[in-house]
C-alpha cells in the first residue's frame, strides 16, 4: 500500500475482490441524478428563503451567483449544503437571508438549465454539510469484458454482496481535486510554502490530507477482513447517526456490527487522543507514524479529531438493466456523445444498468461504483482524448 501524496485510488484494496467489468456513467447528465435530503420539517416562516432548486450541466457556485443576482442579494448571504456534480441533474437546497422582505418572483428567475421547483421559509439559514443524505439514481453504460460469458450474473452478485453487506467508506476522487492537487497544495501548506490561502482553500487542503490517511486506514482494515469486522479496542458508531462509543468487550457488539446496527470508525487525524485500544490503536498509530508530518501539520492549525464510519450503506439500492436499442428521446443524444470518444456503435450491444440508492451525507457515490465495476467517467474519458488530439 502506498500513501502517495497524489491520492491515487486505484491503490486502494477493494472489499470483494477487484471487478473485471468495465463501464462509463456519465455519458449524459441524466445519467447522474442526485437529489439532496433533509431530516427536518421546514417551518414555513422565519428569515430565510430555502429554494429548491433543479440544475443540469451547471455547478453549484455559479447557480449561487445566479440566485443572489435574482434576490438581489450578496453571495454570502445564501447557505448551501455542499457542492454537487456539474455533468450532472441535482436537485438541490439554497437559503437566502430575506429579513423583512417580500420573496422574489419565481417567474422572474430565467436560467437556462436551471429551475427553482419551489420555496419555503424556514428560521434559520442552510449550513454546510446540513443533510441526512443524498439519493442517487445513475446509468452504468457500456458494461463489457473480452473474457466474460455471463456480465449481468456477475454485476448480480456483486450488487447482491453490496446490497447486503454495504461498501468501505471511502473519499472519493473529488475530494482531492484534479490530479490530487487539494493534497498537492495541502503539503506545500504545511511546509509553509504557501502564502495568503484563503479560509476557505485553507480547510479545503486540510480536510483533503487527512482524508486520504483515513482512506489508507480503510484500505488496510479491508486487507486485513477487519472493515465490516469488530476489531478488539474499536470506536463504534451507530447506523444512521453521528454517535460513537469504544468497544466493551459486550457479548452482542460482534452480532451487532454482523446485523449492520453499528458500525467499525476509523479516525480522521487531528488534536486529541486516539480513543482507540488494542488492536485498533495499534493499526491507527502505525498509520500516524506513515504520516507523521501531515499528523503534526493538522495539529498546528488546530483541526481536531474526529471518526468516520469504516462501511456505509446504499440504502433502498434498486437496480434494473436497460435496454440501449429501444427508441427514446435520449438515444440520439448517447449516440453523439459515444461517438466523441469514436467508440462506434459497440456499446448498444452492450449492457446498461440503472442503479437507486440513498447515502448518508459525506459518502461518495463513486465508491459504490467502484466496488461494483471498472467504471470510468465520460467527461474525464472526453477530456483525456482532446488532451491526446491536440
Amino acid at each position: 500500500m502506498t500513501n502517495s501524496p497524489v491520492a491515487d485510488l486505484t491503490t486502494l484494496n477493494h472489499a470483494f475482490g477487484s471487478p473485471e467489468i468495465k463501464g462509463m456513467y456519465k455519458v449524459l447528465p441524466e445519467d447522474f441524478i442526485v437529489e439532496e435530503q433533509i431530516a427536518f420539517e421546514l417551518s414555513g416562516e422565519g428569515e430565510h428563503l430555502w429554494c429548491w432548486v433543479e440544475k443540469k450541466g451547471e455547478n453549484t457556485d455559479w447557480v449561487l451567483q445566479q440566485l443572489a443576482k435574482w434576490a438581489n442579494v450578496p453571495s454570502s448571504k445564501i447557505g448551501v449544503a455542499g457542492q454537487k456534480d456539474r455533468h450532472a441533474v441535482t436537485r438541490q437546497w439554497f437559503s437566502i437571508y430575506l429579513p423583512r422582505c417580500a420573496d422574489p418572483c419565481i417567474k422572474d428567475f430565467k436560467i437556462d438549465h436551471v429551475s427553482i421547483l419551489k420555496t419555503i421559509r424556514h428560521h434559520r439559514k442552510l449550513q454546510t454539510g446540513g443533510l441526512s443524505g443524498n439519493r442517487f439514481t445513475l446509468i452504468i453504460r457500456d458494461l463489457h469484458d473480452g473474457g466474460t460469458d455471463d456480465i449481468v450474473a456477475m454485476l448480480q452478485e456483486r450488487l447482491q454482496k453490496i446490497k447486503m453487506e454495504g461498501v468501505p467508506n471511502y473519499f472519493g476522487a473529488q475530494r482531492f481535486g484534479i490530479y490530487g492537487r487539494n493534497i498537492k497544495q495541502g503539503i506545500k501548506l504545511l511546509a509553509g510554502e504557501l502564502s495568503k490561502v484563503k479560509r476557505n482553500q485553507k480547510s479545503m487542503y486540510l480536510s483533503s490530507i487527512r482524508s486520504w490517511m483515513f482512506n489508507v486506514l480503510l484500505s488496510h482494515r479491508v486487507a486485513q477482513g477487519s472493515w465490516n469486522q469488530l476489531l478488539l479496542g474499536d470506536v463504534l458508531q451507530l447506523q444512521g447517526s453521528n454517535k460513537w462509543f469504544l468497544e466493551d468487550g459486550s457479548l452482542d457488539l460482534k452480532n451487532r456490527v454482523a446485523e449492520l446496527d453499528i458500525h467499525p470508525t476509523g479516525v480522521l487525524y487531528g488534536k486529541g487522543e486516539l480513543p482507540t485500544q488494542q488492536e485498533a490503536l495499534n493499526l491507527e498509530k502505525e498509520i500516524a507514524n506513515e504520516f507523521s508530518q501531515w499528523v503534526q501539520g493538522l495539529e498546528c492549525y488546530g483541526v481536531q479529531q474526529d471518526r468516520r464510519a469504516l462501511r456505509v450503506l446504499p440504502l433502498g439500492l434498486e437496480w434494473q438493466w436497460l435496454d440501449n436499442k429501444h427508441t427514446s428521446d435520449s438515444l440520439v443524444d448517447v449516440r453523439r456523445a459515444f461517438s466523441k470518444l469514436e467508440e462506434g456503435a459497440s456499446w448498444m450491444n452492450r449492457p446498461a444498468l440503472q442503479l437507486s440508492f440513498t447515502l448518508r451525507s459525506g459518502s461518495y457515490a463513486t465508491m459504490v461504483l467502484r466496488e461494483l465495476c471498472l467504471a470510468s467517467d465520460y467527461q474525464e474519458n472526453l477530456k483525456e482524448r482532446l488532451r491526446l488530439s491536440s
